[in-house]
């Protein structure tokens, strides 16, 4: 299994799909417990979301499970949300604080995994970034996510249907978060919030740096935004997914309008 996968573009913006992969190894699947065998945690049909809603813009997506190894972690190990409960590199629990592995891997297995999936896939990510940053003089970064609305082991209540994240502002240029923000306050029946629980994960705060024209902003949704149940089979809803479409393609596309006036040819 090739780790990520790569579909380049002209356009300004690239869009990272950590968490869409389902592939796991047969040697690591059998040690997780079945719940684990599940890939609850999955951020179930991002990929299809975003698919065709921005003409020229570049995907990098990994195909491994993020309980193989999340891509969106610091390979350092270091908690993205010091005093939260949160998962980890390789996770030993689910979203709901539930034990994944009959046989849970040590450090230096973390270690391999980490050089075998998450290595590439940042590898590709940057080049990409990099790439277009060639091209344009800038690169806007937007990373897709998705998470159950009710996770009491993660935060209180019901999330917002949008959740923007730019480490307090700091990934990109403030007209970026500002635009997103916008958008999404402008959506007609969905909630939202800048920098809230999700702040943005290490691939946004890594990559985002707005002084040298790399913006990046994460963008975590509700999946009762799109799917038809948040539990088994994870089910993707066409009408509930159609609707958030019209929001997202306004919001990708106004990015790539910004942009130039943002950052400019080199």
């Amino acid at each position: 299994m090739t780790p990520v996968t790569v579909k380049p573009g002209d356009s300004p913006i690239v869009l990272g799909l950590p968490h869409t992969g389902t592939f796991v190894p047969d040697d690591i699947f059998a040690r997780l417990t079945p719940l684990g065998q599940t890939l609850g945690d999955t951020d179930w049909h991002v990929d299809r979301l975003y698919d065709g809603l921005l003409e020229g813009v570049t995907t990098v997506r990994a195909n491994f499970h993020r309980y193989v190894i999340d891509a969106n972690r610091d390979p350092s190990g270091t908690s993205l949300y010091p005093g939260q409960n949160t998962t980890g590199l390789v996770p030993t629990t689910n979203f709901d604080g539930e034990p994944l592995w009959l046989d849970e891997p040590d450090a230096a297995e973390i270690e391999a995994r980490r050089v075998a999936w998450h290595a590439p896939y940042h590898a590709a990510l940057e080049a990409e970034l990099k790439r277009v940053h060639a091209i344009h003089g800038v690169a806007v970064l937007y990373d897709c996510h998705s998470i159950r609305s009710n996770i009491p082991f993660l935060f209180e209540g019901t999330l917002p249907d949008f959740n923007i994240g730019t480490n307090n502002s700091q990934t990109c240029a403030p007209v970026i978060e500002a635009v997103v923000a916008g958008i999404c306050a402008g959506a007609e029946d969905y909630s939202n919030i800048v920098n809230g629980r999700f702040k943005g994960g290490w691939t946004t705060r890594h990559y985002g740096r707005p002084e040298d024209n790399m913006h990046a902003i994460q963008m975590e949704l509700a999946q009762s935004t799109h799917l038809a149940t948040e539990q088994l089979p994870f089910a993707y809803d066409e009408a509930k997914a159609e609707r958030l479409r019209v929001h997202l393609k306004t919001i990708l596309t106004s990015l790539a309008d910004l942009a130039a006036s943002v950052g400019g040819t080199p």
